[in-house]
């Protein structure tokens, strides 16, 4: 197999996953949100422990700069407030949320590296922020409010993204460094839920709780082997398997409302996302 195709199928599967992940969160319906993430950390760091075991390097050379503990502790912050909000989506029937925070999210990339990186925006790059930022002013106009649960979805891992640019900490490690520090106050929680009573009610609920690991992580180490093997520009048109996804689950399989409002909204912000990867396949290689 040759590495471009081993790396099409890595990506397909690492976006594919994320894409149907609400499929498995929403079987866990019956679970408070922040219990799951509570359980989701704690599972994850026990999962990590085995696949990081070759970071260690790694991650005592992270731990040597004040700057890089610095930039990955604001990471952990906001990694761990964008799980809670997609758990919370998902158990809110709000999928179609994620999926406009997910559609909208290069669009955020491509503005916060213009206003932090002080990179150049291209024309096609304008066009499709000046579209998705119509879709969401016509919620605005439709609803009266903005799509706050979408914009912080995208805005969280955004500027998350940004971060880890700057803290140069390859994915594994930074992984492992956000979920072990996350760890210990997630295990307190879980004693303290324990001691009240608030165990999982049966053994499929262990069995779930503790599968959310995989859901995290293995998405994630696909994408690490994928990255490598493609070149930007076709991952960032497979990035967009994603949110797809998520949309076709929330429309067919949630039976979620989409009314004509928001799929004008949808529309629109498809148009930037059009945009943004003909940006990408016209952009000339250095």
């Amino acid at each position: 197999m040759s590495p471009s195709t081993a790396g099409l199928l890595y990506a397909l599967g690492a976006f594919g996953l994320w894409g149907l992940s609400p499929l498995y969160w929403r079987l866990l319906a019956h679970v408070p949100p922040f219990e799951i993430l509570l359980h989701r950390v704690a599972w994850s760091a026990l999962f990590l422990l085995w696949f990081a075991r070759g970071k260690r390097a790694e991650l005592r050379r992270a731990a040597s700069s004040p700057r890089t503990v610095a930039l990955l502790l604001g990471t952990t912050a906001l990694i761990g407030l964008n799980w809670y909000l997609y758990i919370k989506a998902i158990a809110d029937r709000r999928v179609l949320d994620t999926s406009l925070g997910y559609y909208i999210n290069p669009l955020v990339n491509v503005a916060l590296g213009v206003v932090v990186l002080r990179e150049r925006m291209r024309p096609l790059q304008a066009g499709a922020a000046a579209l998705a930022l119509c879709g969401v002013g016509w919620l605005v106009h439709a609803h009266g409010e903005l799509p706050l649960l979408s914009l912080t979805l995208a805005g969280t891992f955004a500027l998350y993204a940004l971060l880890r640019k700057v803290a140069s900490v390859d994915a594994l490690a930074g992984l492992s460094f956000e979920t072990f520090v996350l760890t210990p106050p997630c295990l307190a929680g879980l004693a303290w839920l324990a001691v009240n009573g608030h165990l999982p009610p049966d053994a499929r609920t262990w069995l779930l709780l503790a599968g959310g690991a995989g859901i995290t992580a293995v998405p994630l180490l696909w994408f690490v082997e994928a990255a490598p093997r493609l070149d930007l520009k076709t991952m960032g048109f497979l990035q967009f398997t994603s949110p797809t996804l998520q949309f076709l689950i929330a429309v067919f399989a949630f039976a979620e409302p989409l009314p004509k409002e928001r799929l004008t909204s949808f529309v629109l912000i498809w148009l930037g996302v059009a945009l943004y990867c003909a940006d990408a396949a016209l952009k000339p290689k250095k």
